[in-house]
C-alpha cells in the first residue's frame, strides 16, 4: 500500500440519433462500407454544416442525469489532428464552453446484501462527432502484403464525450462507473451503449503516487478495451505495471497504451499528445449554441426515473435486497415489467424472485429481451397470486412457467385446464398419506424406531400420489401428526 493509483475515464458515447450530427446521412450501423456518407462527411470544400438538434437535447438529458450545470451558452471548435480516417483533417469538437460541466455520479460497490456507494465527480460532458474507421488486413508487413481499408460510414456519427475526474481508484470502481453511465443513457434513450459494437467506448487515464503525495504521476491512457471486464484487467496490470517501473527507478512514460486481450497486458501504442498539438480554435461555420431556462425545463421534466433511484427506491419501498433491486433496474424494460406486475397485486419480493431467476434465466439461454416473450406482466402477477393462495404449489407453477412464456395466455386457466389445482383439503389429503403409509410398512417401522429423516420419503410418496398436487406445507403438518 505504499502507492495510490489515480484514474479518471474519458467516455464516448454514440448517440442513436436517425441522422448524423452536421448532415442528414443515416447513422445505421452495419451498413456496407461508405454507404453512408456525404460530402459533409467526407469535408469537401464549400459544404456547410448543420446542427442536428435531436443532438443537442440528447446532450443536454444526458447532462441534467449527471447532475451536471448546463451552459446557457456555448460553442463548438475544430480540434486539428491528421489521420487517415478524418478526412478533414480536423474534427469538430467542443474544447473550452462545453454543453455541460461540474456534475458527478454516484457507483455502488459491495456484496449482495450490503453496498457503499461513491461518488465520482464528472468534469465535462461536450459533444463532437465521430471519425470514420480503419481496418487493416494482411499479415506480413515487410512483405508488402499487409494494408488498410478506410470505411467512413461512422464518419460525422454524433458523440457525447464525457470525463469524469481523477477520483477513481480501483479497476472495480471504474468498471462499475461505466457500468452506471451505460445504464444512465440507456434509461434515457439516447444510445444502446453497446461496447462491442463501438457505442460505448472508455479510455482510462491512470497514474500512481507515493501514499500522501498531492502531486500527480505520469499519465498513461490505455485504449482498445471492449468490456467492463477488459476495463478492470487492465487497470488492474497498468497499476502493477508502474509499481514496478517506480520500484525499479524506471521513468514512467506519459504515453498511450493498448490493452491486448490474448496476453491480458498493455503494451505501448504511440507517445500522448498534449492539448496544445489539437490546435484547437472555434468553428467559424456553427453558430454557438444557447440553451433558454425554458428550453432545459421542458427537457428535465422529461427525463424517466434514473436507475441509482430506482434501486433505492426499491428497497424501501419493496423491501428488496441491494441485489435483487440491482438486478431488475439494470434494464429499463426489466425494471418496467416488475413494477407493471407489482403493480397488478403481486407480492414484490415473489415477484423479484421469479424474474431474476426463472425469467432471467430463459432470457439467457434463449438470447430473448423480457420485452420479446410472450408471458405479460398481468399474467406473471397471476402465476405468483395463485401460488400465494394455496391454488398451486411453485413447483407446478415451475412447470408451467415455459409455456407461459411461449404461448402467453391465463395462468388460472392454463392451471385449471391440466387439472393442476393444488389439493388443500385436509380430508383428501388426509386418505392419501393413509394409503402412502398403509403401502410401506418396513420405512414407517423405521422411521419409528428412530430414522425420522424418512419423513421426506413419505412427503415424496404422497406428491407422486398425487402429482404434485398436494399442498406441501399441508402434507408435512398432516404427515407430522399421523407419523406421531
Amino acid at each position: 500500500m505504499k502507492y495510490e493509483p489515480i484514474i479518471g475515464l474519458e467516455t464516448h458515447c454514440q448517440l442513436n440519433t436517425k441522422t448524423k450530427i452536421f448532415s442528414s446521412v443515416s447513422t445505421e450501423f452495419g451498413a456496407p462500407p461508405n454507404t453512408n456518407i456525404s460530402e459533409i462527411c467526407l469535408g469537401y470544400p464549400g459544404v456547410l454544416p448543420v446542427l442536428n438538434e435531436k443532438v443537442l437535447e440528447y446532450a443536454v438529458k444526458a447532462g441534467v442525469a449527471l447532475n451536471c450545470k448546463i451552459a446557457p451558452y456555448s460553442k463548438f471548435d475544430r480540434k486539428q489532428y491528421f489521420y487517415p480516417d478524418l478526412p478533414k483533417n480536423y474534427q469538430i469538437s467542443q474544447y473550452d464552453l462545453p454543453i455541460a460541466e461540474h456534475g458527478w455520479l454516484e457507483i455502488e460497490l459491495g456484496t449482495k446484501k450490503k453496498t457503499n456507494k461513491k461518488r465520482i465527480g464528472i468534469t465535462r460532458l461536450h459533444m463532437e462527432e465521430d471519425a470514420g474507421k480503419l481496418v487493416h488486413a494482411g499479415s506480413d508487413r515487410l512483405a508488402g502484403s499487409s494494408y488498410s481499408l478506410v470505411d467512413f460510414n461512422r464518419a460525422g456519427v454524433p458523440l457525447l464525450e464525457i470525463v469524469s475526474e481523477p477520483d477513481i481508484r480501483t479497476g472495480e470502481e471504474a468498471a462499475e462507473y461505466g457500468q452506471e453511465l451505460r445504464r444512465i443513457v440507456r434509461y434515457l434513450g439516447i444510445s444502446d451503449g453497446n461496447m462491442q459494437e463501438g457505442s460505448l467506448r472508455c479510455d482510462v487515464n491512470i497514474s500512481v503516487r507515493p501514499v500522501g503525495q498531492e502531486k500527480f504521476g505520469v499519465k498513461v491512457e490505455i485504449k482498445n478495451m471492449n468490456s467492463f471486464s477488459a476495463i478492470q484487467k487492465a487497470i488492474d496490470y497498468e497499476i502493477q505495471r508502474q509499481i514496478a517501473a517506480l520500484e525499479a527507478g524506471e521513468p514512467i512514460v506519459q504515453e498511450t497504451r493498448l490493452w491486448e486481450e490474448g496476453s491480458q497486458r498493455t503494451i505501448s501504442m504511440r507517445s500522448k499528445e498534449g492539448s496544445s498539438d489539437y490546435r484547437y480554435f472555434p468553428e467559424p461555420d456553427l453558430p454557438p449554441i444557447e440553451v433558454s431556462p425554458e428550453q432545459l425545463t421542458t427537457w428535465k421534466d422529461s427525463l424517466p426515473e434514473l436507475p441509482g433511484v430506482k434501486r433505492e427506491r426499491y428497497q424501501k419501498e419493496y423491501r428488496l435486497s441491494p441485489y435483487d433491486a440491482r438486478v431488475l433496474t439494470d434494464d429499463r424494460n426489466v425494471a418496467e415489467y416488475f413494477e407493471t406486475t407489482v403493480a397488478a397485486n403481486a407480492n414484490p419480493k415473489q415477484v423479484a424472485n421469479w424474474i431474476t431467476q426463472d425469467i432471467a434465466a430463459y432470457l439467457n439461454n434463449n438470447k430473448l429481451k423480457v420485452t420479446e416473450i410472450a408471458l405479460q406482466a398481468t399474467t406473471l402477477a397471476e402465476l405468483v397470486n395463485l401460488i400465494t393462495q394455496g391454488t398451486i404449489s411453485g413447483k407446478i407453477g415451475k412447470e408451467i412457467l415455459p409455456e407461459l412464456l411461449i404461448k402467453g395466455g391465463s395462468a388460472r386457466e392454463l392451471v385449471e385446464s391440466k387439472g393442476l389445482v393444488q389439493i388443500s383439503d385436509p380430508d383428501t389429503l388426509g386418505k392419501i398419506i393413509d394409503e402412502v403409509l398403509a403401502a410401506h410398512p418396513k420405512e414407517l417401522e423405521k422411521y419409528r424406531n428412530g430414522k425420522t429423516k424418512l419423513k421426506g420419503f413419505f412427503v415424496g410418496q404422497v406428491m407422486k400420489k398425487t402429482n404434485g398436487r398436494g399442498d406441501p406445507k399441508l402434507t408435512n403438518q398432516l404427515l407430522g401428526e399421523k407419523l406421531g
